[in-house]
């Protein structure tokens, strides 16, 4: 375990280089801004196609993968949802720790990292939860928050079009997927330039997530560590019972499953909650717990899962 928590810690230290440099103000907001959009847009999108065109398509369209991880993340949606209910919470609040509960730093962590410590084979399970985590629990939070206090309208509906549509990520692996059903392989100097382009996502998106956890305060700390325990410990365990107990999944595939499930809450639950201005203050919190307790409980689940 140990030996996994000293691979582990070197992409916890860039975290820590990013916070450092925010904190001191260093590295500005504006700055940080701007680097989350070099991530996502052109070194993260490079990665993500690269890994996509290069993959039968077979390998990213496993059904009962997708349903394990699904239900699983469902039940503990409904979990959290409950207990925020139970404290009389409102719905749109609930909605927030439902998703702070549920979805995981995929894009900027679980790729960079799992990839790193455990190659590329890792790729096709954790671009599959991806899938599942952008098309459903995405969709999800938007049409609860954009349809308070009222129907859902025709406008609302094409809003969430759009924005799939605009998704770097989505579009990314979408193209990945249309070169990949041509059986064309990518040109060498394409590939070339991919590889370059795509080797800055891993340093660059853990130095933007220390430094955006910079801007994040602890404020309520009692929901956050409840939050953060929902998303580190019971999001995998429940990952790992419906894989292992309702569905005959390659161990493998179920061992990656449940690493990606075991990451800190994502940060575009916070664009989410200040952009639609319910609990971004819980949302900040939860991420910054979950980040830091992470230091340990991914250590673990990566030494439990990670052979």
């Amino acid at each position: 375990m140990l030996d996994i928590f000293l691979k582990t810690l070197p992409f916890f230290a860039l975290i820590g280089i990013g916070y450092g440099a925010a904190a001191s103000r260093f590295f500005p907001a504006e700055a940080v801004a701007w680097l989350t959009k070099f991530v996502f847009y052109f070194a993260l999108s490079a990665m993500l196609f690269r890994f996509t065109a290069t993959l039968p398509i077979e390998a990213i369209t496993d059904v009962d993968f997708m349903l394990a991880y699904l239900l699983a993340s469902i039940g503990v949606y409904g979990l959290v949802t409950a207990v925020a209910y139970a404290r009389r919470t409102g719905a749109a609040e609930a909605a927030i720790e439902a998703q702070c509960g549920t979805i995981g730093n995929v894009g900027f962590l679980a790729i960079p990292m799992l990839v790193s410590l455990l190659g590329e084979q890792v790729v096709a399970p954790i671009l599959i939860v991806l899938v599942v985590e952008l098309s459903f629990f995405g969709t999800l939070i938007v049409v609860i928050l954009s349809a308070r206090g009222g129907r859902l309208s025709p406008a609302i509906v094409l809003t969430i079009g759009w924005g799939l549509i605009q998704n770097p990520m989505i579009v990314s692996m979408s193209l990945g997927l249309v070169w990949s059903a041509s059986g064309l392989p990518l040109p060498g100097p394409v590939d070339d330039f991919l590889v370059l382009l795509g080797a800055a996502a891993t340093p660059c998106a853990l130095f933007a997530i220390g430094a955006s956890l910079a801007g994040k305060s602890a404020e309520r700390l009692s929901v956050a560590l409840w939050l953060s325990t929902a998303k580190l410990v019971i999001h995998p365990l429940a990952v790992a019972g419906v894989a292992l107990f309702l569905f005959d999944l390659e161990p493998f595939m179920t061992g990656v499953m449940i690493m990606t499930a075991a990451m800190p809450v994502a940060g575009n639950v916070y664009i989410l909650a200040q952009h639609y201005d319910v609990a971004p203050q819980r949302a900040s919190s939860s991420i910054l717990a979950s980040t830091v307790l992470s230091i340990v409980t991914l250590s673990i689940v990566v030494g439990l899962f990670g052979s």
